[in-house]
């Protein structure tokens, strides 16, 4: 048997919706389903969708921006629906699960693609979009609803090869 890559886990920092735009508030919980999470709009046409139903980020992305003097609001800065805490971007691919909480119970989403960092960020740095190239997060899709909370579980499972 394989070894699981050490950063295959993590934990979900934070949960934001908004009524649309930037940024997104933290809650401590919310409902998701494949029309995306409740209480969540977008206000351009080309977001949100079944393919685009959740938007993640990574903690540690945060962080490198901090030092590198970007000024963020706190979680929801970048418009994510979801920080995740712990689990390596880098290791993250378009046709991967996140299985978040309950195994078998639980959000189960795919990933479906990089998320293309937004113009509309460009008032927070004038490096923007740029600055976010390669740790802009990604989309997601739903194919297991249910609710999302504050330092729940993610797994990350690998599409199955080929």
């Amino acid at each position: 048997m394989g070894q699981e890559p050490a950063l295959s886990r993590g934990r979900i920092v934070a949960v934001c919706v908004g009524p649309g735009g930037i940024p997104k508030q933290p809650v401590a919980r919310a409902d998701v389903s494949a029309a995306g999470i409740r209480g969540d709009a977008h206000r351009y046409s080309g977001h949100g969708g079944p393919n685009r139903a959740v938007c993640i980020l990574f903690d540690r992305d945060y962080a490198d921006l901090e030092r590198e003097g970007v000024r963020t609001q706190g979680p929801g800065t970048f418009g994510e629906n979801l920080l995740i805490g712990g689990l390596d971007r880098e290791l993250v691919r378009p046709g991967d699960r996140l299985r978040i909480g309950d195994a078998v119970d639980g959000v189960l989403l795919e990933i479906h693609d990089v998320r293309e960092p937004c113009k509309t960020l460009r008032p927070l740095d004038p490096r923007f979009p740029e600055l976010m190239l390669g740790r802009s997060g990604f989309v997601c899709r739903v194919l297991r609803p249910g609710t999302l909370e504050v330092d729940q579980t993610v797994e990350l499972v690998p599409a199955p090869a080929g």
